[in-house]
């Protein structure tokens, strides 16, 4: 049964960059392959011209108030999605913060760094949402969706339905641009205490960039704004964003989305076929598994030069869960065989 959760020690600041080096194929990374595309690398490259200027992030802020059809004081840009919930977390005072686990630690990370106790509701099995499992009287609700690790996509009637007056509800759509249409999105839904947290890291390559942004009313962006520090975003991170909220990259990140859940179902069923329970009604750009010894097998996989996320670091999930990102035909069938040969 879904309900809160004690707080138990967790490595919190582990993530999939950890588990990459050494000439390992990166299968524990969620970013797209072969990114950034060339043509926002070229945009990139050019944007160093400017450097000497101090950083104008007011065409970048317009881009993304069009995208999503939003006021342009409702949009905060930031270093990223990690620096938004640091942001979150130093601003708001919630008197029963509640964080809906498994999903990406950072939050939760952050909460705690900042002083706050936190709560944390445990899905079940399959990873859907109750609204109703949530406490009435939690004032800050954080989830992911897509959640990060289960690849699991929540209705948005389901999402939605966490509001209600007094309570903030911070939805992380960082691997969102992964679902062709966006249909559960509330990024275009403004709301009160709504806010909702994207990333270019994911499918532009952006990691070493930092490059995100949130959606929230206006009196609170303007409030996050007063404690992030000047000119937060650089150049060429301002010029990532602007190029990236343009139709042209819209339509890749589309077609890429079409063609990731293509094989991102190949791949699920492929696994299932040989066993393995596989996280259901993956819509992001990884599969969450179910392994005996998961940390055994991602050990040898390391010994064959694979490697993958281990879930252990993710409440609510435990040693037998591993995060595998979706990656080309080629690799993925690569896994496959090494799987094979370890007996899966």
């Amino acid at each position: 049964m879904t309900e809160p959760q004690e707080i138990e020690e967790a490595d919190l600041l582990h993530h999939g960059d950890a588990e990459v080096g050494d000439g390992l194929e990166d299968f524990a990374v969620n970013v797209r392959s072969n990114t950034p595309p060339e043509w926002l690398a070229t945009r990139l490259r050019a944007s160093i011209a400017d450097l000497a200027a101090y950083p104008d992030p007011g065409a970048a802020r317009c881009a993304v108030a069009r995208r999503h059809s939003r006021a342009v004081d409702e949009v905060l840009l930031t270093a990223g999605a990690a620096e938004a919930f640091v942001l979150l977390a130093r601003v708001l005072e919630p008197r029963r913060a509640v964080v809906v686990h498994p999903q990406f630690t950072e939050p939760e990370a952050a909460l705690r760094a900042a002083g706050h106790e936190v709560e944390r509701v445990v899905l079940d099995k399959d990873f859907t949402l109750d609204p109703e499992a949530v406490p009435a009287d939690a004032d800050l609700v954080m989830i992911g969706n897509p959640t990060n690790p289960t690849s699991v996509l929540h209705p948005e009637a389901a999402v939605a339905a966490l509001a209600r007056p007094g309570r903030t509800v911070v939805v992380d759509e960082a691997f969102m641009d992964c679902v062709p249409g966006e249909p559960e999105s509330l990024a275009g839904v403004p709301g009160p205490g709504l806010v909702v947290i994207r990333s270019l890291t994911k499918t532009w390559g952006l990691a070493g960039l930092r490059a995100g942004y949130l959606l929230a009313e206006a009196k609170l962006t303007a409030r996050l704004a007063a404690a992030q520090p000047l000119w937060a975003l650089s150049t060429p991170a301002l010029v990532a964003i602007e190029a990236c909220c343009e139709p042209d990259a819209l339509n890749e990140a589309e077609q890429w989305a079409i063609e990731l859940g293509e094989e991102r179902s190949r791949l699920a069923t492929e696994l299932t076929s040989r066993g393995v329970y596989v996280v259901p009604g993956a819509r992001a750009s990884f599969l969450c598994l179910r392994v005996p010894d998961g940390l055994g097998i991602r050990a040898l996989l390391r010994q064959r030069g694979y490697a993958v996320r281990r879930g252990d670091t993710f409440p609510g999930l435990g040693p037998d869960w591993l995060r595998v990102a979706v990656r080309d035909r080629a690799s993925n069938n690569a896994l496959l065989e090494v799987l094979s040969d370890l007996g899966i």
